[in-house]
């Protein structure tokens, strides 16, 4: 049975897409049968593990609507060795023609139940939008994984997706619970920075995760040639952190 977790943050910007394809290239690098979902229409972890997202020949957006499964969607990542279940633009339009559909925020679940036992971990990278496909992420998983930066506007928005995951727990999913916080692009020569992570410390306490993010040039880089951080420059300060964030990942996980 696969673990599958959400990366999830209806805040733009906070390195939800890079922490996915990291976490996937790390966890498949510690052996982890892994499969990546791409729920976001902008396409971007398509891109980041290396796949071209205007060359498929079909994506999540036919899975959504029941007219491809996951086994005919999913492509290899041969940068990152793990699977994709891949998106594109198409992906926008899903939520219109899923309101008319039954189960419409279950379709992802019963899409995945398929290949369940297939993998270890099934990450799924959710839109930066409290949105249908985010619904369909979170009623899909047993996990949130946050991601976010240590500044002000993080914690306002914090306190909103820790209430959906909430009222979704309650409604739709009572299998949902968060994983973990994650400190991304962590600049520690920031007073601002280190008081919100003590902040984040003090609220959450073991949820927040251990391992840190540091502000890399070469994770930022990695997309751009298709790759994963870790398999682009395993030497940078930030491959090291995804590396050792797989691996508090998978100790996590035996002791949940």
């Amino acid at each position: 049975m696969a673990k599958i977790f959400c990366v999830a943050n209806q805040k733009g910007g906070v390195g939800k897409t890079t922490t996915a394809v990291n976490l996937a290239a790390g966890l498949a690098q510690l052996n982890q049968r892994v499969l990546l979902v791409d729920l976001d229409p902008q396409g971007n972890a398509t891109m980041g593990a290396g796949i071209n997202k205007a060359e498929l020949q079909s994506s999540i957006y036919e899975v959504m609507l029941g007219l491809a499964d996951v086994p005919t969607a999913r492509v290899q990542s041969e940068t990152g060795r793990f699977d994709v279940l891949p998106a594109n633009r198409e992906l926008a339009g899903a939520e219109v023609e899923m309101v008319e559909l039954d189960n419409r925020e279950r379709r992802l679940k019963e899409a995945l139940n398929a290949v369940n036992d297939q993998y270890d971990f099934m990450l799924i990278d959710c839109p930066p939008a409290l949105s249908m496909l985010t619904l369909n992420g979170l009623c899909a998983a047993h996990g949130v994984i946050i991601p976010m930066q240590c500044e002000y506007y993080a914690l306002e928005g914090l306190s909103d997706l820790v209430n959906t995951i909430k009222k979704v727990h309650a409604k739709l999913n009572t299998d949902l619970k968060i994983i973990g916080l994650l400190r991304v692009m962590f600049d520690p020569r920031m007073t601002l920075s280190q008081q919100v992570s003590s902040q984040l410390e003090e609220h959450f306490g073991d949820k927040v995760f251990k391992t840190i993010i540091p502000r890399n040039v070469r994770l930022a880089e990695a997309p751009s040639y298709g790759m994963p951080g870790i398999n682009f420059d395993p030497s940078s300060k930030g491959a090291q952190a995804y590396l050792a964030f797989g691996a508090e990942m998978v100790e996590r996980i035996r002791t949940l």
